[in-house]
């Protein structure tokens, strides 16, 4: 059998079955899509100690993840499901570093938040209740702040998600724009349903 004449459902199920030539296939064909969203994210990476390669390897692990997990019974396609995994699994790589390079949960973690403008820091009383300013910064302990982000994490969507926990590793609003490949407008969107959402889930 001819792997290479075989579409990307049929290459994951042979893969499935342990085909080491299908699986060989299928990891050189989104070899340069990973490397190439490595590239685009690693100037992200000053300073937390993540290298091309670490993202290249991630990006390998999200491809597995898409092959074990892909359903295709759903109407997206492989590649647009692979697509999505190899970028958040290199994502939470970044997010991972950058925490542990500001301690962010090591300690306490502070929900200080820029406006869209960039130009004023806010804390979490400010973001959340009716954009009034409060000097007082909130700082959780250890095991608040991990119960609170739990919480947080339920109520969000996958996209939502991905721009709170880029905001608690402290990417700014302009870095989250370029990191999600998403425009302003669609940032500044999902950061109002953030802080409704929270609002709401505050007061319950």
């Amino acid at each position: 059998m001819d792997y290479r004449e075989l579409n990307d459902f049929e290459l994951v199920s042979y893969v499935r079955e342990n085909s080491e030539e299908a699986n060989e296939l299928l990891y050189d064909k989104y070899k340069p899509l990973i490397e190439k969203n490595a590239r685009r994210l690693l100037k992200y990476c000053n300073y937390n100690g993540l290298e091309l390669n670490d993202l290249i390897q991630e990006g390998m692990l999200g491809l597995s993840r898409a092959i074990d997990t892909f359903n295709d019974s759903k109407e997206a396609s492989f590649y647009t499901y692979a697509k999505t995994c190899v970028e958040r699994k290199q994502l939470s790589a970044i997010i991972s570093s950058q925490r542990q390079k500001h301690k962010l949960l090591n300690e306490s973690v502070s929900f200080e938040m820029y406006d869209k403008e960039e130009t004023e820091v806010k804390t979490v009383d400010s973001w959340l209740i009716d954009n009034s300013y409060n000097p007082e910064t909130v700082m959780f302990d250890y095991e608040n702040s991990h119960e609170l982000i739990e919480k947080i994490g339920k109520i969000l969507t996958d996209f939502e998600l991905q721009v709170f926990e880029l905001k608690l590793a402290g990417f700014s609003y302009i870095e989250i724009s370029e990191i999600l490949d998403k425009d302003k407008k669609q940032i500044d969107n999902a950061i109002q349903r953030i802080k409704a959402k929270i609002r709401d889930s505050l007061k319950r």
